[in-house]
This record gives structure tokens, sequence and C-alpha cells, in this order.
């Protein structure tokens, strides 16, 4: 990125309006990408495919701000009722834009000197002082603040165009790590440096896609909660009465549905500078604590797929260092098939999907599934970002109980074929290293250890098990089993290949080939014994 100008003057004010700016990336229908304002966005929604931002972090916070801004402007369904007829009918989202392009101009300033747009104009003073470069507002990009121990990371001299420094803001909001802010608390009090977690931080958040950005926004509005649904534009501005930093602050609930998704959950402050031809760019950046949200799971947590820690203890389904997210695919469609509300219910209400026939069949009918459950993670250690997980998985309403069944055995066979695989690596590294002292054992067994390659080539294996499921129609009566069996056969071949591959590393010798003999009967007595899965003995298993 080329250098910015020198700053502009506090006393010269600039604007930029994401309204009439370019700003939201997007995919449209014929595959082109291009950037679009916000109101373009919802005036072109059913002819554009998809958001096409930097990171499914950012997509999702880009996807929170225009739900916000549909609940803000009475762009939503009344009831679950009208819910399906939106569905059904495609309704535009038009409105959206014609309500923005009557808003005052001063509320959807960039850089309004006293209420910019989703920032905190408070920190003024501070951002002078404590300032850093725009690596602190890229969660990607921030580590802990304590990668280098000079913070040199942060500032160095990177401006970002006003567009990416106005998604990466909505991100921070969203999904913000807790930490310690880089600032003193002298301006504003000294909670103002605790960051909390974003309230999207350590859950998946689950997003229903469409065929379209306007059918994606349309499946995830919602009736709405609460009265005057009022937008979160500035903290200084706020309808609602933004806390401040003396004490700490009592978390407050959601006065509304336009509140929860245009929630500050950071203080921000950007300041705004010429680039080298003109343009606005970002080049100092000031982050501090913001609000604190007291979430009613029925209500704030529609998407949430609960899980069951090792405590025994529920909660909404979290990123796993450990356990990649396809292997919880299943969770998301018992959630829809297991009667849970929100979201889940009203997806679980769309009329059943039909199966176009090869020949063409009838016009009204699909082929391929409809919508996909779209899965995001923030994974991150303590206060560092670590990586974004995510994944999309097939849904066609009406076969939520069958594709619940392919991805839970689905799931089950790859569990079964790991743990094998670590039972033979055990086995071999006994065998050919005998005398091994206890300190080595653990580095011996990985070295042979298959499960490391066995995972990721296992992935797009089960997401074509859900694909096939989905293809071969609702109308089928089981539509599970011989995908079920197809797809256990190709982990199996897989697990196998991955395993002598491995073995294939010792060295010639006797108690070599023992080892390599003793690890692979371990492993063609697992997958054709009684305790396997079925289907990895080609048979079928209904439950």
């Amino acid at each position: 990125m080329s250098e910015a100008r020198p700053p502009i003057p506090a006393r010269q004010h600039v604007s930029w309006d994401p309204r009439l700016q370019p700003c939201i990336p997007a995919v449209d229908l014929d595959g082109a990408t291009a950037h679009h304002s916000l109101s373009a966005v919802f005036n072109r929604a059913d002819d554009l495919a998809a958001l096409d931002c930097t990171s499914p972090g950012e997509t999702v916070a880009v996807i929170e701000y225009l739900l916000a801004i549909c609940f803000a402007s009475g762009t939503c369904p009344s009831s679950d009722e009208d819910w399906n007829a939106w569905i059904l009918g495609q309704r535009p989202l038009t409105p959206a834009a014609e309500w923005l392009l009557k808003q005052p101009a001063d509320s959807w300033d960039l850089f309004h000197p006293t209420h910019p747009l989703a920032q905190n104009s408070d920190l003024s003073k501070d951002l002078r002082k404590s300032g850093t470069g725009t690596a602190q507002l890229i969660i990607e990009h921030s580590g802990d603040y304590n990668q280098h121990f000079d913070h040199h990371h942060l500032e160095r001299d990177n401006p970002l165009p006003a567009a990416d420094a106005f998604r990466a803001t909505l991100t921070q909001h969203v999904y913000g790590p807790y930490g310690r802010a880089r600032m003193s608390g002298g301006e504003l009090g000294a909670r103002v440096t605790n960051l909390a977690a974003g309230r999207l931080t350590g859950r998946i958040r689950v997003v229903a896609l469409g065929g379209t950005l306007g059918e994606t926004l349309r499946l995830n509005l919602y009736p709405p909660e609460g009265p005057g649904q009022s937008l979160n534009t500035s903290w200084t501005t706020s309808v609602l009465e933004q806390r401040r930093f003396e004490e700490t602050r009592k978390p407050r609930a959601p006065r509304s549905s336009a509140d929860l998704h245009s929630t500050l959950g950071r203080s921000v402050l950007l300041r705004p500078a010429h680039g080298p031809h003109g343009q606005l760019m970002v080049d100092r950046v000031l982050i501090g604590a913001g609000e604190v949200l007291d979430l009613d799971p029925a209500r704030h947590l529609q998407d949430a797929v609960y899980s069951t820690t090792t405590n025994g203890v529920s909660k909404p389904l979290w990123p796993s260092p450990s356990r990649a997210l396809w292997q919880q695919a299943h969770a998301l469609y018992g959630a829809v098939n297991d009667g849970r509300g929100g979201m889940y219910a009203r997806l679980r209400s769309l009329l059943p999907y039909r199966r176009r026939e090869p020949d063409g069949g009838d016009p009204e009918t699909q082929q391929g599934a409809p919508y996909h459950l779209w899965a995001v993670g923030l994974l991150a250690n303590k206060a560092l970002p670590v990586i974004w997980t995510h994944g999309a998985y097939p849904y066609a309403p009406g076969m939520a109980a069958h594709l619940y069944r392919a991805s839970r055995r689905g799931s089950d066979i790859a569990e079964y074929l790991a743990q094998t695989l670590k039972n033979a690596a055990i086995v071999a590294a006994e065998t050919a290293f005998p005398a091994m002292r206890a300190a080595d054992e653990v580095g011996q067994v990985a070295r042979l250890d298959a499960r490391y390659d066995f995972w990721p080539a296992a992935e797009d294996p089960f997401l074509k098990l859900l694909d096939e499921v989905v293809d071969q129609g609702f109308e089928d009566d089981d539509p599970v089993s011989a995908p079920l069996v197809a797809y256990a056969l190709e982990l199996m071949i897989t697990a196998r290949t991955r395993l002598l591959q491995l073995l294939d590393t010792l060295p010639p010798g006797d108690r070599y080939n023992r080892a390599r003999a003793r690890a692979v009967r371990l492993f063609e007595e697992a997958v054709s014994g009684g305790r396997a899965p079925a289907e990895l003995r080609g048979e079928t298993a209904l439950v």
C-alpha cells in the first residue's frame, strides 16, 4: 500500500458516506466482483450472488449490519407466517435503500468530527497520544498487541482505504477478542482499557445462505424484537444511553433487533488522511472498550446451536482447535430437526424440497440444495486470534432428518477411522522402537500417526456425501444409505493409503517389517470387525 499524505488537519472536515460510496464487495450472478454502496446493495440485492469480503468474519459482520438496517427501516417480516411469504414471494429490499437515503447525512459520515459513523469521538484526545497504525483495526493483523515487544507491527505505516476501514470497524464491533486496550484510562476512565469479547466471539454464528444476497438477508431476518427499531450510528448520538468508563458497567439487554445487530462492541476512532491520489484513507486508529450486552439465548441467539462441554455444561457451539467444524455439522441439522425455535423453526416450516429430474422435469423444482447453513467462528488462544473457521452445509427443506443421519454417521465413521489410525501408529511404534524412552514415545508415535493427513482429506468426501443425499431428493424413502456406504469405502481407502505411506518411511529390516505388518493387520481387523460402523463393511445402519 502506498504511503498516505500527512494527516488532514482537524479543522479541515472531510466526509465519507457508505450509503453513497462503494464499500461493500460482492459477486454478481455472472461471477463478476465489484464494490457497491449500502443503498446499491439493497437495490441490487437479488442481482448479487454473495458478499466478497476479505474474511468470513468480515462477511458475517457486514451481514449483521445489513440486517440492522433492515430492522431500523422496517424492512422485515411481521410474523413467522409473514416470513414465509417473504421467502416465497422474494420480497424486495429496496425500502431499506429508500430509508437510508432519507436519513440525515451527518449521521452517516465516517469522519464527522463529533459523531463519526460507528465510532466514539470521545477518544479524540487519546487518539492523538496513543493511536497506532491500522494493524490494530484488522483482527487478523493485530495479534494480541504483543506480537513484537516494541509493538512495531502496530506502528507500521500501512494506511487503509476508507471502505476497508469501515468494514474492519464493523468486524471489531462483532468479533473483537477480549484483552487490554493499548491506551490509558486517564481521559475517559480506567474501564475503557478493559476490552470485553465481542458478542459473537467464542461461539459459532450460523447464517442461512440463499441463492442471492437478497435471499440470504430474507432468510436471516425475523419478526423484530422490541419497539423503536433505532440504529446505533455513533457513540455520542445514539438514542440509547451509552456506557461511561469510570466504573464497571452492568451489561444491558438489547432494546431492539436493530440495536442488537448494530451494537458498538468497541469504542473505535479512525483518523482520516489523503492517499497519494487524493482518495480518503485511514492512517491512525484507537480502540477502547465498548458496549457490553446481556443476551437472552432464546431471543438474541436464535441461530445458536448448543453442545455440551466435558463438564456437562450446555453452551452455544464453539470453535475448537482439535475438532474440525464439519464434524459438528450434524448439530446444525439436529437444530432444524429437533424442534428448535427461532431461525431453525422457520427453516423447518418451508415447503419440502423437490428435486429436478435429469431431463428437465418440472420447472418449479430445483437441482442441488436451495440453501446452505454457513457456520463461522473465530478460533483464539486466549486474547490472540488464530484463525477463522467456517463451513457451508447444504440444507433442503423437508430433508433435515436425512441430512442429520448422514452427517452424524459420516462424522462417526471418520472418528472411528481416525482412532484406528492412532492405534495402528502406537502398535507400529512399539514394535519398531521397543527400547524407546517414555520421553520419546509421543514423537515416535506421531511420525507414524496418519490422522494428521487423514482429517483434511476427509472433509471433501463428507461434503460430497451431503450433496448426494440432497440430490437423491425428498421423495426417496432412503436417500442416505447408498451414499453413506460409498463415503465409508472412500474414507477407508484414504485412511489405508495414508497409513501405508507413513509405514513405508520405516527403514528395511525384520523388526520394521513386523511393525508394518502388525499395524496393517490391526487396521484391517478394525475396519472389518463387528465393532466397526456397519458402512465400513458395506452394510446399512438405520440409526
